[in-house]
Order: C-alpha cells, then sequence, then structure tokens
C-alpha cells in the first residue's frame, strides 16, 4: 500500500516507517501543516494514499500551551480526515491515534475500551475530543482508533520520563529530580507499537476502538531499580515539587482482551528490561 504517515519524522513515525517498508510497503510523509487545511487538502489529493496513520499531536501532558492540544490533536486530525473524504476516494484504512489518558483517573484495575472516559488533563481532553469528532466520519472512511499506553525506547524525547531516567544512567549522575512517585504505569516499546500499527492497517478493523499495550504496569521505583540492576550504578532519587503535576493520573493498565480478539496474540513483545537493556546500550 501507499501508507501516508502523518508525524512520520517524530519518536514513533521513525519506527511505524521501518515496520511499513520492512513489509513491502510505500510510506509517504505528510509535509503539509495540518493547521493549514487547504495545504493538506493539496497534498492529500497528489499522494492519493491507500492507507492513512495519522500520528502528529501534541503528546507531551506538560506542553504549556493548552490551546494547541486543541488546535493540533483536535483541528489538524479534522482537516486531515476532511481532505481524505473529499479527495482520496480509494483510501481503505486509517488509523487514527488517540491516547490512554483518555481514560483518566479510574477505579484501580486494568482499563478496557468500553470504560467511561473521565479525562484528566488538557491533552487528554483534546484526543477525547478527536475520537469524538472522528465519529462524524465513521460512515465516510474506513477508520478505526487506537489508545496506546505507555511506551518508550530510542529517540524519544527526555521530556518523557524514562528516556530522562536512562540519560541519567548512561552519564552515571549521582541523583535524579522527578516528580510524582507514586503513579504506575506501562512501559512498552515503540518497536513494538510500530508493528502492531502495521498490523492495523493491514486488517482495518473498521470503527473499532483498541486499547494497545502490555497489560502490565511499573512503578517508577521499579524501573529505577531496573536500570540499577543493569548498570550497577546506584542513584539518589529527590522530588522536585515543581514536577509534580495536578490532576496527574496514578494508574494506567491495559485491558487488552479486546485488541487479542482482533489481532491474535502474534506480536513481537519485549519485557521491561528487555527495553531499557536497549536504551542503556
Amino acid at each position: 500500500m501507499n501508507v501516508l504517515v502523518t508525524g512520520a519524522h517524530g519518536f514513533t513515525g521513525r519506527y511505524v516507517r521501518e515496520a511499513l517498508e520492512s513489509h513491502g510497503h510505500r510510506v509517504t510523509a505528510l509535509q503539509s501543516n495540518l493547521m493549514d487545511s487547504a495545504a493538506v487538502a493539496v497534498e492529500v489529493a497528489q499522494v492519493q494514499p491507500d492507507a492513512v496513520v495519522h500520528l502528529a499531536a501534541i503528546a507531551f501532558v506538560g506542553h504549556g500551551d493548552a490551546g494547541a492540544f486543541y488546535q493540533v490533536n483536535l483541528i489538524g486530525a479534522r482537516h486531515l480526515l476532511e481532505a481524505l473524504v473529499r479527495h482520496a476516494p480509494n483510501v481503505r484504512s486509517v488509523l487514527l491515534v488517540s491516547s490512554a489518558n483518555v481514560y483518566g483517573n479510574q477505579a484501580e484495575g486494568a482499563l478496557s475500551e468500553d470504560m467511561l472516559l473521565n479525562p484528566a488533563n488538557d491533552y487528554a481532553v483534546s484526543k477525547w475530543a478527536m475520537e469524538k469528532m472522528a465519529g462524524l466520519y465513521k460512515d465516510k472512511l474506513p477508520l478505526f482508533i487506537v489508545r496506546p499506553f505507555n511506551y518508550t525506547g530510542i529517540g524519544q524525547d527526555e521530556n518523557f520520563l524514562v528516556p530522562k531516567i536512562v540519560a541519567h544512567f548512561r552519564q552515571q549522575k549521582t541523583q535524579i529530580e522527578l516528580g510524582n512517585l507514586d503513579v504506575w504505569r506501562e512501559f512498552g516499546d515503540v518497536r513494538s507499537v510500530a508493528d502492531i500499527y502495521r498490523q492495523l492497517l493491514e486488517l482495518v478493523p473498521c470503527g473499532e476502538t483498541l486499547n494497545i499495550g502490555t497489560g502490565q504496569a511499573y512503578s517508577l521505583r521499579e524501573v529505577i531499580a531496573l536500570c540499577e540492576t543493569i548498570t550497577q550504578h546506584k542513584i539518589e532519587i529527590r522530588v522536585n515539587p515543581q514536577f509534580v503535576r495536578a490532576n496527574e493520573v496514578r494508574i494506567l493498565k491495559s485491558n487488552i482482551d479486546h485488541f487479542h480478539k482482533i489481532v491474535g496474540q502474534k506480536n513481537t513483545n519485549f519485557s521491561l528490561e528487555d527495553t531499557l537493556r536497549w536504551m542503556l546500550n
């Protein structure tokens, strides 16, 4: 397929391109600014994609401009979908990337796709709004939505937690300043996520919303302990109140039963230790 990828030069995009090209697909990176609806329309008409992966977004929850979340994550996505409806009559698979953050602060336990959503910050609300907006196109486009839980890997910005921790260990720092320590997250591997996106693009589960995750959450202290074991280097953790976020989601853990029902279990799985060793080495 000729696959149009937005955000192709970002962290996840580079791995998605590799996963698609390694299976014979041709990847075209969207060059237009998603805020420019006319430019997006012209480019879509020129590319005539068979499939689309929409990755482009402001993804750092601590981003300072709340309005930018809505402009890029909601309005930008609408510009893309409208361009596809009008100018890509042969498109047969459209993957929209939302976020597990749409679940917000839920009761403890694994989160499934049929739970009521309770987004707790502007990033999460912008992704929830994108999902609702996409519903307006469900009868016009072969689209489906994924809600990835946290994942990491080489190339992720050090604004994000695991790359920051890894950098401190690589530089053999004696201490690290973190925010909320009492949070639990999944830490999947970007290589696995990219290949899952490739599989879904080929399967085309139209109308579905799917959690993408590992089903296993770790505390920050466990991540630090694994890094210490791998590197044999000890580090002191200090809580910096400036890094403590209001409305922090305490536990994010996925129920991936629905994903396995749709896709099966033939996926490349990396343990957190595998991922950390890859990043640290």
